[in-house]
This record gives C-alpha cells, sequence and structure tokens, in this order.
C-alpha cells in the first residue's frame, strides 16, 4: 500500500514535455537556419560525427532524471504490513437520494451538489469514525461498503450521480433496508443512518421500515434539501443543450421538496430532522450530535510502517543524470565502422 506526502509536486511534471516542446523548437530552427547557407551534404562533409539522435537521447535521459527526482519530492511510502488496530468511534451510514429531482437548482448549485457538500464536510469532521456509502433513486445501491477510509469515502461519493441508479424514482424503503445490513453485528457500535434527500415521491411503509432499523439499534437522521418553491429539473440534450423536464400535457415540472415525509422517517427512527440549505449550520449541528454519542471500540486493519521510498527516485535520476553526462553528440565510432546501412564516407567519396 502508498501514500503520497505532497501530491502538488507532481505538478511539476508539466515541465517535462516543455522542455521537449523547446528542445524540438530549437533543432527545427538550427536545420532551417543550416538550409539558409549551404546544402545537406556539405554539412554532413564539414561535420561527419553530428547525430540529431544523440541529441534526443540526451534530452530523454536529462527528462528522466528530473522526472525521478521530481517523484522523490513527493516523498512516495510504502506500508509493509497490515495491522489490525483499536478504535473509537460509531458507525455512520450516508444514504444519499440521487433521483432526477435532485438536480433542481433552487438551492445553489444544486440539490445534489448541496447533498455532498454537506457529507462531505460532515466526514472531514469525523475522527475514528466508520463511513458507509448507499445511493438511491428508483432502487438502491451499495456505493462504499463501510469502512474506516474517509479519503476513498470522499472520492467515491464526488462520483455519485442519477446514471448509477439504473431507474428512477424516490426509494427510500429501499435504502432503510440496505442501510440495516451495512453495519456489524458483532461490533456494538453506535449506529446512525443519514437520509439526504429532497423527500419527493417517497414510498409507502418508509415509517414501518424506519421502525424496524430502529430496533436494529439505528437512529435515523434526515437532512432536507430543496425549497417549499421548488424549481424545474434541468435536462441535458443530445446536443449538449439544457432543457427542463415536462409532463404530459407539455408544462415544466415543478419539483418542490417535502419535508414532512422526512420529518416523520426522523420521528420514527429516533432521530431528528435537519433543514440542510444553510450548510455550516447543518455541520455544526451534525457534529453536536456526533460528539454527544458513545464511541465504542472496534477492530480495524490498516497498513502500518509505512517507510519512505524517495532514495530509490533520488537513485534513478542520479543514474540518468549520469548517463546524459557520458554520453556524447558525436556518433558512436564503433556503430559507424559497422556500417549496417552500407554507407560511404562523405569525406572520402570519389566519383
Amino acid at each position: 500500500m502508498y501514500q503520497i506526502e505532497e501530491p502538488t509536486y507532481f505538478l511539476y511534471l508539466a515541465i517535462i514535455p516543455v522542455i521537449f516542446v523547446l528542445f524540438f523548437l530549437v533543432l527545427w530552427w538550427k536545420k532551417r537556419t543550416q538550409k539558409q547557407f549551404t546544402d545537406y551534404n556539405l554539412i554532413q562533409k564539414l561535420s561527419p560525427s553530428s547525430s540529431t539522435f544523440k541529441s534526443i537521447l540526451k534530452i530523454t535521459m536529462v527528462s528522466l532524471a528530473l522526472g525521478f527526482l521530481i517523484i522523490s519530492l513527493t516523498n512516495p511510502k510504502m506500508g509493509t504490513k497490515l495491522e489490525t488496530v483499536k478504535r473509537q468511534g460509531v458507525d455512520i451510514v450516508f444514504a444519499l437520494d440521487v433521483s432526477k429531482s435532485m438536480l433542481a437548482e433552487d438551492i445553489a448549485p444544486s440539490r445534489l451538489d448541496k447533498a455532498k457538500q454537506i457529507i462531505t464536510k460532515i466526514i472531514d469532521n469525523l475522527g475514528g469514525d466508520r463511513v458507509g456509502i448507499i445511493i438511491y433513486a428508483g432502487n438502491s445501491y451499495p456505493l462504499l461498503p463501510i469502512t474506516t477510509d474517509h479519503a476513498a469515502a470522499k472520492m467515491f461519493l464526488q462520483n455519485a450521480n442519477p446514471d448509477m441508479v439504473s431507474s428512477q424514482g424516490t426509494a427510500i424503503n429501499e435504502a432503510i433496508e440496505k442501510a440495516i445490513t451495512y453495519y456489524d453485528n458483532e461490533a456494538q457500535t453506535n449506529r446512525f443512518l443519514f437520509i439526504v434527500s429532497d423527500g419527493e415521491d417517497h414510498e409507502e411503509n418508509t415509517i414501518t421500515l424506519a421502525q424496524e432499523a430502529q430496533k436494529e439499534g439505528i437512529k435515523i437522521y434526515t437532512i432536507g434539501v430543496g425549497s417549499s418553491e421548488g424549481g424545474p429539473i434541468p435536462m441535458k440534450n443530445i446536443g449538449g443543450g439544457i432543457s427542463y423536464k415536462k409532463d404530459s400535457k407539455g408544462e415544466v415540472v415543478i419539483t418542490k421538496m417535502n419535508e414532512q415525509v422526512l420529518k416523520d422517517i426522523a420521528y420514527e427512527g429516533k432521530g431528528k430532522y435537519i433543514n440542510g440549505n444553510k450548510t455550516q449550520e447543518t455541520i455544526n449541528h451534525i457534529k453536536d450530535i456526533l460528539a454527544k454519542a458513545e464511541k465504542n471500540e472496534f477492530e480495524s486493519k490498516q497498513f502500518s510502517d509505512y517507510k519512505d521510498q524517495f532514495q530509490w527516485f533520488i537513485g534513478f535520476g542520479i543514474l540518468f543524470l549520469i548517463i546524459d553526462v557520458l554520453l556524447l553528440e558525436k556518433k558512436t565510432k564503433w556503430i559507424q565502422k559497422l556500417n549496417l546501412f552500407n554507407q560511404t564516407d562523405p569525406l572520402n567519396n570519389s566519383k
């Protein structure tokens, strides 16, 4: 398992293609200038040992050396063994609504983007807690199993979109059912389910499922995103333009947040409904909830004993620099003596 300590240094790798571009521009300029004063055959007679290939090889060596030295600056590390460590925390599952109505922009930048912002900031404030993510629309889909890898959770979260779920709707029922199976029954941790949704197009029996989840020790908190005034649902056209979803009568559909259903789910789940339209207030509220929760000890596996590996890249960088120094821009004499292509010496060429 690898870690990169300073990934920002990778940006300096952009210097390498710039070096190549400048090198070939200078090479082109030299050839063009030479042609203005004399012809190719005379140049070959005046400098028979000149080698364009050697010049390209040398700039390649320099570029490789530079590349390895830049990578060494990022200080790559490798975990040498997998250890079981004890942590204290709670288990949190996020059920994210990715139905088409979440694309509405009545809350900037959109309901879905607002939901992702909230979940990302909650994850940023977690300690040793474990996190899982479920996405749902017409059906539910396990996006990330419960894990202590918060970086992976945020990465998977950013890729969540309506196209990942095969059918549309708002299958809160399926999301709750799947969430119940997410938790480790052997680890007696406090369990939280955060449903982030606009509450529209909910199904029947949702309240019953919320009660069942509560019996399993899962507290359900609902976070509403959207406005009561609502907004149209943007749809991408084949040509790349934007239109808005219309009903069978050809009128633009206006989607509105349904706070009441989210409040009912939270009430039956022994949790609380939180209006998520004000991001920072929502984060502070959830931080307070989790801070007051009893932390339980559980075991998790992770790589440990990370060792610096930068010295290998420095070594390769120095090696390529040495090769560059030893390489001459002239043609190699022993290769010339082989005369692989049956060429005649331009200085001894007789008529």
